[in-house]
């Protein structure tokens, strides 16, 4: 059973606790309990629990209002449910002010209580995410991995696989622009979306490569308040974050050896502990890894760990470069047009000419799918047309072509051998300025210099209309 959070219980009735512990165990939960005040405070910070259940008389020494304020003084990054046989609203008031998140009176229900602890701790967590996510350098380009090709067909297969088997190590490779986030989150849709809690359920993305050296460790296991100098209070990693969900760790090619030990005993045993810290809080998390990387050669070249690889590989996925998969390049084109025409409220380019789909096959795209992503975008946010032509295309896409189209541009005509005549090159030019504004007469006039009348006239002479 995945182990739905951690609690505490602090109440001077040891049969209340216990009887708590029990009910909240078979639920899913793990506990600890404590009947006395003294050092609790202590005791209730290092255990790093996801809630706190705590009395409000707990006989001698400090009471659980007391003890509310101690632990706010901690900046506590946790709920506090105050239990109480007093009914009264001044305790209720006083608890709600000190920072307590729930209040229950005794005797209660233990469903009342399963009810709260659910609500506060699945509150909790989307306040962790959502703050973290609002730090978080991380970007996607895209939700939904879009392919045909049979390279891709077979790649998904084996993905939704992988996913539905439950397998909680998963390494994506593949070079820079191959989509290795986007299929990431994709797994983590195959493996969650079935569930009626989906929106719930984490999904956290964190670039090894992004934050510098001193900070990513604070960010993957999270520290204890005081571990050190700028320690102000606990935090939560993103390990703890992303409980019960999804973890993808990019570029972790560039991790540092001594991380990579540690990662690799998270794998194995599924537990993290804090920097400073003095628990292993067990995990419940699918860990994605991803990396552009040639892993083995870096274990060859000594920067990577051989067990951390093997132990990786296990499940490993590789995507391959956007020229390798044929007519996804052109798939790919007509979903990035359709997407960036609706983000900018731009009118759709609805057609590929045959000219512009011969340059977007024929060309490398080293930049992958993220630069077909971006020319697409330009083209969409640029151009006002809903033909895409070769000539809307970057300079350096397509070769021979492209540099003839570059050469019409900046109207460096040429002269053939055998020659050519003036109406041949008119025409050719009333072609290219139709084609270019989607054979709006208006623009096309503009665009050669001459006026509306002068060009349909023309137009109609050549049979371009």
């Amino acid at each position: 059973m995945h182990n739905k959070g951690r609690i505490f219980l602090l109440d001077d009735d040891e049969l209340i606790i216990s009887m708590l512990s029990r009910a909240l165990f078979k639920e899913g939960y793990e506990t600890h309990m404590l009947s006395s005040p003294i050092g609790a405070v202590e005791k209730i910070c290092a255990w790093q629990p996801h809630a706190l259940l705590l009395d409000v008389d707990l006989g001698e020494g400090p009471n659980g209002l007391d003890l509310l304020e101690m632990l706010q003084a901690e900046e506590i990054d946790f709920p506090v449910i105050m239990l109480t046989a007093d009914d009264s609203a001044e305790s209720a008031i006083r608890a709600m002010r000190n920072g307590a998140a729930d209040y229950l009176n005794k005797p209660f229900n233990i469903e009342e209580v399963k009810i709260v602890l659910e609500k506060l701790l699945a509150n909790s967590r989307l306040k962790s995410e959502v703050e973290y996510l609002k730090k978080s350098t991380s970007a996607t380009i895209g939700r939904t991995f879009i392919g045909e090709s049979a390279i891709i067909s077979r790649l998904l297969a084996n993905a939704h696989k992988i996913a539905a088997a439950g397998v909680q190590s998963v390494l994506i490779t593949g070079k820079s622009g191959t989509g290795k986030e986007v299929l990431a989150r994709n797994l983590h849709y195959w493996r969650f979306g079935e569930r009626k809690d989906y929106e719930s359920v984490p999904y956290i993305a964190i670039n090894c490569t992004a934050l510098p050296e001193n900070l990513i460790e604070g960010e993957l296991f999270g520290h204890v308040k005081g571990a050190f100098t700028d320690a102000k209070g606990d935090k939560k990693g993103v390990f703890e974050l992303a409980d019960g969900g999804t973890l993808l760790l990019d570029e972790i090619g560039d991790m540092k050896p001594e991380l990579q030990g540690k990662l690799l005993r998270v794998l194995e045993e599924r537990t993290v502990r804090r920097i400073g810290g003095k628990v292993d809080q067990p995990i419940d998390v699918n860990i994605i890894a991803a990396t552009n990387r040639d892993l083995k050669k870096a274990v060859s070249d000594g920067v990577f760990r051989e067990d951390l690889y093997y132990r990786l590989t296990s499940f490993a996925v590789e995507l391959p470069q956007l020229k390798a998969r044929g007519d996804d390049v052109l798939l790919l084109t007509t979903h990035f047009l359709q997407n960036f025409a609706n983000k900018y409220s731009k009118p759709p380019i609805t057609q590929i000419a045959k000219d512009a789909e011969e340059l977007l096959t024929a060309y490398d795209w080293p930049g992958n799918v993220r630069e077909l992503r971006n020319v697409m975008e330009r083209c969409v946010v640029m151009e006002n047309t809903d033909t895409l032509t070769a000539e809307l295309l970057p300079l350096d896409i397509g070769g021979r072509q492209q540099q003839f189209a570059d050469r019409r541009r900046r109207f460096q005509a040429i002269i053939p051998d055998e020659g050519i005549s003036l109406e041949t090159v008119e025409k050719e030019y009333i072609k290219l300025a139709l084609e270019r504004t989607g054979n709006n007469m208006t623009k096309a006039a503009k665009l050669l210099q001459v006026s509306y009348d002068t060009l349909r006239y023309q137009a109609k002479k050549y049979d371009l209309t």
